[in-house]
C-alpha cells in the first residue's frame, strides 16, 4: 500500500526524536497503522543537521521554507514541531487550507488559537491531532477524548511541568534554595536559559486549558486561567508541609463547580499518602476523576526527544487509520461534537473554594493567636490544624502555621490583609492552597 507522506516542520529535539523513532520502529508502526508512514519533506532552519541525521534516506526533501512543506501536493500530514505562536499558527492554518491533516506538539498555539484552528480543520474536513501537546509521552489526551468518554468528568489535577517538579523535588531532597536548584536544572537541561514559562506556571496553564476544554466540552479559554508559579516558595515551607503530612507540587487543577469551571495553576499542598504527591524529578502525572470510573492516574515522562516523539507518532498512526474516513465519524477535536460545545462560565479565582496553608511571623506575646483566629472566624474560615514554633533562643518572634478547612478565596484574601495589618504580625503572610484530592 502507498505510504502516507509526512511533512516534518522543525528538526530540533522532538523533530529528530520523531525521525529516529519512526525509522527504528518503521515496520511495527506500519503494521499498526495499516500502511507505511514516511517522512517525505523536512522544513528546518538547520538543514545541515537534518541532512546528517537523515543520512542518505531515499526520497527525503529538505527546505529552509516551512511553507513549502505546508503546501506540498504530495504531503498528506503536516507535523508542526517548531513551537511558539508564529509562524506556527500561520503554517498550521496554511496546511489546513491546503487540505493537509496536522499533527502538533504546540500547547501554546492550541491554548491561544485552538478554537480558530479546530474550526478551520472542521470546515476543511481534516484532522488536527495534538497528543504530544500535553504531558509528553503520557497519553492523557486520548484517555480524556476516548477512554473516559462514558464519564462526566468531575475534576483533573496534574503535575504537568517537569521543570517545576524537578526543582521542587530537589529543594525538598537537598534543602537548597529555589535559585540554587534552578541553576542545577538549567545545567542538566531541564530548564531553559529563560525559565519564566515553566516556573511561573504559564506552560502548565497552556496544557490545563487544553485538558479542561476536552473534559468539560467548552471552547479553549486560556485567558480565563489563573497561573501562579513556584519562584516564591521557600525550603522552610516545604519542610513545614512535610511535618504536617503534605508535599508541595505545582498543580494544574480544573474542576466542575456549582457556579462554573475552575481553571488554576499554583503551588499546592497534597497529602503525602496520595500517589501523585510522590511523583518526583522531571516526571509528569495527571489525576482524572470521572463519575463512573472514579479516580485514574496517568504517569510518565512529560518531555524529552523520544517520549514526546512517541506521542507524535501515535497521532500520525491515528491520522493514518482515519485518513479516508468520513469526517463526521472521526473523534471530535475536543471530544464533544463541535455544535455541542457549551459556554459554561469560568470562575474568577476569588470565587474558588479550597483549603489553605498560612504561615505568619508574629511577636511572641499573649493575645496574638487570639487576634488572628478572631479575624479568621469573622470571615467564616475555620482552622483544621495549627503549629506554633518555639522562638529561637534570644528571639522574641516566632512562626505560626495554620491549615484551614475549605474557604472562599476572596474571604481568605481579606483575612490575610487584616492579619498583615496587625501590629504584632511581621511581614507578609505566606499562603499556599491545599487540595485533598480524595
Amino acid at each position: 500500500m502507498k505510504p502516507l507522506q509526512v511533512g516534518l516542520i522543525g528538526f530540533g529535539t522532538v523533530g529528530k526524536g520523531t525521525w529516529d523513532v519512526l525509522r527504528r520502529n518503521e515496520s511495527e508502526i506500519a503494521r499498526r497503522a495499516g500502511r507505511p508512514i514516511r517522512i517525505a519533506w523536512i522544513g528546518t532552519r538547520t538543514p545541515e543537521r537534518a541532512r546528517a541525521a537523515v543520512d542518505g534516506a531515499p526520497g527525503v526533501q529538505l527546505t529552509h521554507d516551512a511553507f513549502v512543506v505546508a503546501r506540498q501536493p504530495d504531503v498528506d500530514i503536516v507535523c508542526e514541531l517548531i513551537g511558539g505562536i508564529e509562524p506556527a499558527r500561520s503554517l498550521v492554518l496554511d496546511a489546513i487550507a491546503h487540505g493537509k491533516h496536522v499533527v502538533t506538539a504546540n500547547k501554546a498555539l492550541l491554548a491561544h488559537h485552538g478554537n480558530e484552528i479546530f474550526a478551520a480543520a472542521h470546515a476543511r474536513g481534516v484532522m488536527v491531532a495534538f497528543e504530544a501537546a500535553v504531558a509528553g509521552g503520557v497519553p492523557i489526551i486520548k484517555a480524556l477524548r476516548e477512554g473516559l468518554t462514558a464519564n462526566r468528568i468531575e475534576w483533573i489535577a496534574g503535575i504537568i511541568n517537569g521543570t517545576s517538579n524537578f526543582i521542587l523535588s530537589r529543594m525538598r531532597e537537598t534543602g537548597a534554595s529555589f535559585d540554587t536548584v534552578l541553576q542545577e536544572a538549567q545545567a542538566r537541561g531541564y530548564a531553559e536559559a529563560d525559565p519564566t514559562f515553566d516556573v511561573e506556571g504559564i506552560d502548565a496553564a497552556h496544557k490545563l486549558a487544553i485538558m479542561s476544554a476536552i473534559a468539560f466540552g467548552v471552547p479553549m479559554q486560556f485567558d480565563k486561567a489563573y497561573a501562579e508559579g513556584i519562584t516564591k516558595l521557600t525550603r522552610e515551607d516545604l519542610r513545614h508541609a512535610e511535618e504536617l503530612g503534605y508535599r508541595i507540587k505545582l498543580l494544574g487543577i480544573t474542576r466542575r463547580a456549582a457556579k462554573g469551571i475552575e481553571l488554576r495553576v499554583h503551588p499546592t499542598l497534597i497529602p503525602t499518602k496520595r500517589l501523585i504527591a510522590n511523583v518526583e524529578g522531571a516526571m509528569n502525572a495527571v489525576l482524572v476523576k470521572g463519575d463512573a470510573v472514579g479516580s485514574t492516574l496517568y504517569y510518565g515522562a512529560g518531555a524529552g526527544a523520544e517520549p514526546t516523539a512517541s506521542a507524535v507518532i501515535a497521532d500520525l498512526v491515528d491520522v493514518t487509520r482515519m485518513h479516508t474516513s468520513d469526517p463526521e465519524h472521526r473523534v471530535p477535536h475536543l471530544a464533544f461534537q463541535p455544535d455541542q460545545l457549551t459556554d459554561l462560565p469560568f470562575l474568577p479565582m476569588g470565587d474558588v473554594e479550597t483549603s489553605y496553608y498560612l504561615r505568619m511571623r508574629v511577636d511572641d506575646r499573649p493575645g496574638v493567636l487570639a487576634d488572628i483566629t478572631r479575624i479568621l472566624a469573622d470571615r467564616e474560615i475555620s482552622i483544621d490544624a495549627m503549629i506554633q514554633k518555639e522562638p529561637s533562643e534570644g528571639e522574641d518572634q516566632t512562626d505560626i502555621i495554620l491549615l484551614t478547612h475549605k474557604s472562599v478565596e476572596r474571604q481568605v484574601d481579606d483575612a490575610i490583609a487584616r492579619i498583615e495589618a496587625l501590629a504584632t504580625v511581621r511581614g507578609k503572610v505566606v499562603r499556599i492552597r491545599l487540595e485533598d484530592l480524595s
